[in-house]
């Protein structure tokens, strides 16, 4: 896995690459809206190199027979399917950007195909307070929302440069850990690959001295899919979803968190939800004066310290599982309400 993972990354770096040159010398540049904060003319078809690598190097080895049982399913190829429709509306959308309502449709038939080929959360479980909750039908819209919302929460965070890419990367990276201690294959071995391929994106992606390619829409709405659909990757060979519900959220809190804060601004000030706008976490963060750098350096650590919390409390540290996932909380949680003080008194400073 080792040298497969560094061939995924070889072929993404690859890709990357000649798709900067190409999108340089064809002039597909990335739009400018209320959010983007970059300036000058940078290409945004960077989920296309690292995806194509990535996705190639799956089908080489689900054809190779590399995954025997997972090849043999048929339901995974409905997830197969679901992952091309992201891909092809997200380059669609990234040289003309789609409206938010077809944009909410395909993502609603990508989630579709994977609640019905049978991988859903099937219950709440923490049996260390007694509470085990089986959500029956309720698993199919739970399923719906939890796919859509976390396509959307990764999308909305992609506003800095590597900050999408080095979140997933963590995210990814806490997957693989829970899911070998759990002898799930499969799950951690595609969580694996999918890190080199993000990791030979970001050579081109992180703000030193600053990035020369985005990820786009393409990128972000596809690993938003990944993840999303990482907690329920097994559910039709076991019968259960691997991740519960709160465990899965835990993982992703920042990227949740900073999507709840958008709607609620947007709710609040009757705007329309999709519209963007420049109070995101890092756009508070950059107004309190963090640099780009900065910006991931914070929420990359916050993003590993709650990310151990929770892997932590699924694998070896079950005997305080209760503690460590209120921890994970609890650090995020307290993080975004001091960083929302913080920014209202600088703005109100600002205006007196």
């Amino acid at each position: 896995m080792v040298i497969l993972t560094l061939a995924t990354f070889g072929l993404s770096w690859c890709f990357v690459w000649c798709i900067l040159r190409l999108s340089h010398k064809k002039g597909w540049f990335d739009h400018h809206d209320e959010r983007k904060i970059h300036e000058g003319q940078i290409p945004r078809l960077g989920g296309v190199g690292f995806i194509t690598a990535y996705v190639g190097m799956v089908c080489i080895l689900l054809v190779s027979g590399f995954w025997k049982d997972r090849a043999q399913e048929l339901s995974f190829f409905f997830v197969l399917g679901a992952m091309l429709l992201i891909l092809i509306f997200g380059v669609w959308d990234d040289f003309k950007p789609l409206r938010a309502r077809y944009k909410f449709l395909v993502q609603a038939i990508a989630a579709l195909l994977v609640v019905l080929a049978g991988y859903r959360f099937q219950r709440l479980s923490f049996p260390e307070i007694g509470l085990v909750f089986q959500f029956g039908w309720l698993s199919y819209p739970l399923t719906f929302i939890w796919i859509i919302g976390i396509i959307n929460a990764i999308n909305l965070i992609d506003g800095v440069d590597g900050l999408a890419g080095g979140i997933s990367v963590i995210i990814l990276l806490w997957y693989a850990v829970i899911y070998l201690m759990m002898k799930n294959v499969q799950a951690w071995q595609f969580s694996l690959l999918l890190i080199g391929a993000i990791a030979g994106f970001l050579c081109f992606n992180f703000p030193a001295p600053r990035a020369k390619i985005f990820m786009g829409d393409t990128g972000s709405q596809f690993l938003g899919f990944f993840i999303a659909l990482l907690p329920i990757w097994d559910t039709v060979q076991w019968g259960i979803s691997p991740i519960s519900p709160p465990y899965a959220a835990g993982l992703t809190l920042i990227p949740i968190l900073d999507t709840f804060a958008a709607i609620w601004r947007r709710v609040r000030d009757k705007r329309g939800i999709y519209e963007p706008d420049r109070e995101h976490t890092h756009h508070k963060l950059m107004a309190l004066g963090c640099t780009a750098l900065q910006v991931d350096g914070i929420l990359y650590g916050l993003q590993f310290v709650s990310g151990l919390c929770i892997a932590l409390s699924l694998t070896i540290g079950k005997a305080f599982r209760v503690p460590l996932v209120i921890a994970a909380y609890g650090i995020v949680i307290l993080f975004f309400v001091l960083l929302h003080y913080a920014y209202s008194h600088r703005i109100k400073g600002t205006e007196a």
